[in-house]
């Protein structure tokens, strides 16, 4: 489904369990789309009015040429969910993965008030560098040759994995199909360079400890290494973690059962 933002942005999404009353975000990474949470929001909309967004310059949204920063990020949250009709008052739950969670987390702190719970799986914000797997993946992303490209692509995305051999050659096809678009190489280097050259501001991430809060980690993460838990939760010391064993920067894509049930234990509890 596609809706239109007041700017005149076209933005791709899709939208489930629409009549259920609480609703759920889902905020996907740098480079991705919605496509990256497969089947979990449809699962959850038996209980849970869920919705997946492709953000502003990625996936099938439109890819103007503006600074892609993280409070930008926020802001166009905000524009996108009242222009399908949730209201400031509502309360969301918010599902952010990697560049998704520190957008999740930007957004909780600016909409303290609306926010139910939050969920963080292996989220950046807490970088003081990019690590060199970060690296090869803006490389690969600004790669010119066809080629080359591929290769590249190729590579990184078996290194996010726990289990390289699992990759489909479609996702790097589909990848490289989107970074083809006009501005879709633009956004990512520009989401790519203000996601990693700041990080979160502790003081202001202490307003938010009290919300609810889970953050999920694949143990063999090489993006952004496991440890990053520790960091989190010496502000959010109330927050719900669990690392998944044999799982990468996406636990969800990979061990898709274990994390959909925690998932659903963690939004379920009252």
């Amino acid at each position: 489904m596609y809706i239109k933002l007041e700017e005149g942005y076209k933005i791709r999404y899709d939208e489930y369990g629409k009549n259920n009353q609480k609703h759920i975000l889902f905020i996907h990474g740098l480079g991705s789309s919605s496509i990256v949470w497969r089947d979990i929001p449809q699962a959850l909309s038996e209980h849970f009015h869920t919705m997946c967004v492709d953000l502003i310059g990625f996936g099938g949204s439109d890819k103007p040429i503006l600074d892609y920063t993280i409070s930008y990020f926020a802001h166009f949250i905000k524009n996108f969910l009242t222009q399908i009709g949730i209201k400031n008052s509502e309360k969301i739950i918010l599902i952010g993965h990697s560049l998704g969670g520190y957008i999740a987390i930007e957004y909780a702190i600016e909409n303290r008030e609306q926010i139910e719970k939050l969920v963080l799986i292996d989220s950046s914000g807490m970088l003081s560098q990019p690590t060199p797997l970060l690296e090869q993946y803006l490389d690969a992303a600004s790669e010119d040759d066809p080629n080359l490209r591929y290769t590249k692509v190729k590579k990184v995305f078996e290194s996010l994995l726990a289990e390289p051999f699992r990759l489909l050659p479609i996702l790097v096809d589909l990848f490289i199909s989107v970074l083809e678009k006009p501005g879709a190489k633009y956004a990512f280097e520009s989401a790519y360079r203000n996601s990693t050259s700041t990080s979160l501001d502790l003081e202001r991430l202490e307003k938010i400890k009290d919300i609810p809060c889970i953050i999920i980690w694949g143990e063999k993460d090489n993006l952004i290494p496991s440890d990053h838990i520790i960091k989190f939760t010496q502000i959010l010391n109330e927050s719900k973690t669990m690392v998944v064993s044999d799982a990468g920067h996406s636990p969800f894509v990979e061990k898709t059962a274990i994390v959909y049930h925690k998932l659903l234990e963690f939004l379920s509890d009252k």
